[in-house]
């Protein structure tokens, strides 16, 4: 289905958990042309709840319900990794453009088949790498267009986080994270697949990708510990190392971009400032996190559901990111 320009986006959630509450849900009202008119979640105790504290018109405990009603427009599925292709297939078949959350599918042999399905309808599904909308993530590429740092080099990410505790494990949150049937992986498939969009976003199609998976803490099934190297067709070469299991005062996150002339250094999660450094010396970027997370992504991706705008992550850029991880895990 072709929208008209000025024909409103209606969204209907599947899966209302907790990305939805902040990051993303609220953003869907706050944007132009849109408005989020009704939630599904399986426990409809849950979906209720939700609905009443955001003031949504609707909601289900069956996802097809959802994508059935006539009011609904398009579909945001929010839901952990292992349902992403069976309800992008779901809506995509009754006409509706899907934007779906990171990682994209459980693998790479799902992110082709959803790419596929993309093809065949218009390629209006949208990927929830919302970072690179982000101000300071949009300022590194600047620098680097620029020609900043001169020739761009070297890339090296660092990513550590504490060991999680037995109890963290249990929670709801956790769990499905890592436990690989349904997200993947483990944590590295929750936060890697941010980091690797924005290499793709700041240095295009990689080359070659290899890496090395291994459990080191043993509390779980999942990797917990990573080895990336990727040489980018521009020729920079990229080494990421990912560790969640480590001593709380040894956790980073970094990274720093070296070119001939300098270096641009910031850090993905954890602040917002970006750094350069060059032959004129040190300056700071300093930028202020957006209230939701999701909103700049939302608002282009509306534009494009409404014909307005590009596709500003499309399944074929989110195939390449499924791609690295499986060629650094598998």
């Amino acid at each position: 289905m072709l929208f008209m320009i000025d024909e409103k986006i209606n969204w209907g959630i599947i899966g209302c958990g907790a990305v939805t509450e902040k990051k993303s849900g609220p953003a869907f009202n706050k944007v132009p042309n849109s408005s989020l008119v009704g939630v599904m979640r399986r426990d409809a105790a849950k979906a209720e709840d939700y609905a009443l504290r955001h003031g949504v018109p609707r909601w289900y405990n069956d996802a097809a319900a959802l994508i059935s009603d006539p009011g609904v427009n398009a579909i945001y599925i929010a839901t952990p990794p292992d349902s992403h292709l069976a309800y992008a297939r779901m809506a995509l078949a009754a006409g509706k453009p899907v934007y779906v959350e990171k990682p994209m599918t459980l693998n790479a042999a799902e992110a082709e088949e959803l790419t596929k399905l993309a093809a065949l309808h218009h390629n209006r599904v949208v990927v929830a790498h919302y970072r690179r909308c982000w101000p300071q993530f949009i300022k590194v590429k600047q620098l680097l267009e620029e020609g900043a740092i001169g020739k761009p080099l070297t890339a090296k990410l660092v990513c550590t986080r504490k060991q999680l505790t037995s109890e963290e494990m249990t929670l709801p949150g956790v769990a499905w994270r890592i436990n690989p049937a349904i997200s993947g992986g483990g944590l590295f498939h929750d936060l890697a697949p941010h980091q690797l969009d924005l290499m793709v976003f700041w240095f295009g199609k990689p080359a070659s990708v290899s890496g090395t998976a291994k459990n080191r803490g043993g509390l779980y099934s999942a990797a917990d510990t990573v080895n990336g190297r990727i040489e980018f067709e521009n020729g920079v070469q990229f080494t990421g190392y990912w560790n969640f299991a480590v001593p709380e005062a040894e956790q980073a996150d970094s990274v720093v971009i070296t070119g001939t002339e300098g270096t641009i250094s910031c850090t993905v999660f954890w602040h917002h400032n970006v750094f350069l450094e060059n032959g004129s010396g040190r300056t700071g970027f300093p930028f202020e996190p957006p209230e939701h997370n999701q909103i700049y992504l939302i608002e282009q991706v509306v534009r494009f559901f409404r014909g307005e705008g590009e596709n500003p992550c499309p399944v074929s850029e989110g195939l390449v990111g499924m791609r690295m991880m499986d060629g650094m895990t598998g």
